[in-house]
């Protein structure tokens, strides 16, 4: 037995091992690295993707419309809350959605990719010509028509789709590309935020309005007040999103709100952390006679007291977004494509699909629009001298990346949901338009930026 830990190298030392642990530790390591990736989600987005199609398209066609519109409801006494499983998924799920989106946002605004206005310059300037752009072919398209109203759905870039085929080409492009398209697809989701509460309601309710206004008034009071637990921010957010249900405004909202709400601030600076972490090493070297800490309550509470002390040096908003992350991405996101990416195709109407205006105006939005918009608007900024070019990238880099951020799956996806919920053949067409635009704009992207970085994949092999 004394051998065998003799033997053992020498990061195992003190580690105390169950009967199978070894074996699953070596199983799941790969699959955690691999899970990390960005690539992963937009890898799962697209498999559920496909898998809602094939079900809209086969045998199983008629079970999957039924089970959107299968009734769910929950009720105490009088009161109750009754909406299809389609909109529990669209309106209640995706809020977890817009909360690690509004986190995200934050952070980014805080200390990411735009706090620095010169380095934030760029990306901001090229996401709002990726809007506007988009928005006017798709209106012109559809001028004095009832499909004008969805001009607001190929205004957006899913983040997933368009950073993880950036990701695959990661030995010919510079990181910078990366980071710049990750600050892009970030400002462009605040601009889809905005366009949704502003542009995308129905008839509105003042009184709920007025209650929602109070409730959002108390979240930010609890991060005034400086309070760190989440659940206060998650109560009052569950309340502020039924007020805004019955407002009129998209209750998804709720979860931007409460994400902008909580604290960004930890309770101790490093270095109050740090000497306490000194106090407590020794504290725990003191008493670690006994060695179990099962039968030892001196150790058991300076363990109790180091885990207070790191949580309290890690701000509210990075917890919750480290946690969150995942299961969004992995459940939530999934779960929106399965429910909304159904499209039945029908071969006898293939020409009146291709040549409808709502399915034109998204298909040409996003992929032509796209690439004007951003392409025009960083050269213009380029030209002015707002911005400048991320470090080791070329302007065509730009320009290739700008056709990526015409994969709008996500949120063009729910826009068009908002604006079509009750004329099925429009959204049907917006829909179609989204998935033919997010494909061949991610296979065109890729291919650019495949073809501009082989000199330097060259280089690197």
């Amino acid at each position: 037995m004394t051998q065998h830990h003799q033997t053992r190298p020498a990061n195992h030392k003190g580690r105390i091992y169950a009967p199978w642990e070894r074996v699953f530790s070596r199983m799941l390591t790969p699959i955690e690295e691999f899970i990390h990736r960005q690539t992963t989600s937009g890898l799962l987005l697209m498999s559920t993707a496909i898998i809602a199609l094939v079900l809209a398209n086969s045998l199983f066609g008629e079970a999957y419309q039924n089970l959107l519109h299968i009734p769910l409801a929950f009720s105490v006494g009088d009161w109750g809350i009754k909406m299809t499983l389609h909109h529990w998924v669209n309106d209640g799920l995706m809020a977890m959605f817009f909360l690690v989106v509004g986190m995200e946002l934050k952070r980014e605004i805080l200390v990411g990719e735009l706090a620095d206005l010169r380095q934030a310059a760029l990306p901001v300037i090229g996401a709002i010509g990726g809007m506007a752009m988009p928005a006017l072919i798709y209106f012109a398209i559809n001028y004095d028509t009832a499909g004008a109203r969805g001009w607001g759905i190929p205004m957006a870039t899913d983040i997933a789709f368009a950073v993880g085929a950036l990701v695959l080409l990661a030995r010919r492009v510079p990181k910078s590309l990366i980071t710049f398209l990750v600050a892009l697809a970030i400002a462009d989701d605040l601009g889809a935020v905005m366009v949704i509460a502003l542009f995308y309601t129905q008839q509105l309710s003042l009184l709920w309005l007025a209650i929602a206004a109070l409730l959002t008034a108390l979240l930010f009071m609890l991060n005034f007040a400086g309070v760190r637990k989440v659940l206060p921010y998650f109560s009052v957010a569950l309340l502020l999103w039924y007020a805004l249900l019955q407002s009129g405004v998209h209750a998804t909202l709720a979860g931007v709100i409460c994400a902008f709400a909580i604290p960004a601030r930890p309770k101790y600076d490093p270095a109050l952390f740090s000497q306490r972490l000194k106090e407590l090493t020794h504290r725990f070297d003191v008493s670690s006679q006994p060695n179990n800490i099962m039968t030892n309550d001196a150790l058991y509470s300076v363990v109790q007291a180091l885990e207070q002390n790191v949580s309290a040096v890690q701000t509210p908003l990075q917890k919750l977004e480290h946690r969150w992350h995942l299961p969004v991405a992995f459940i939530v996101i999934p779960i929106f494509a399965l429910f909304n990416a159904g499209i039945p195709f029908a071969l006898d109407k293939l020409g009146e699909t291709l040549t409808h205006p709502v399915m034109l105006g998204v298909l040409c939005g996003l992929v032509l629009g796209k690439f004007l918009g951003i392409t025009g608007a960083c050269w213009l900024a380029l030209r002015l001298g707002i911005g400048q070019l991320p470090s080791g990238t070329r302007f065509s880099q730009i320009a290739a990346v700008s056709v990526l951020g015409g994969i709008g799956f996500t949120m063009s996806i729910f826009i068009a949901e908002l604006g079509f919920a009750e004329h099925e053949t429009y959204l049907l067409m917006a829909k179609t338009g989204v998935l033919a635009a997010s494909l061949f704009a991610g296979v065109l992207g890729y291919i650019w930026l495949w073809w501009l970085g082989r000199n330097t994949a060259s280089r690197l092999v």
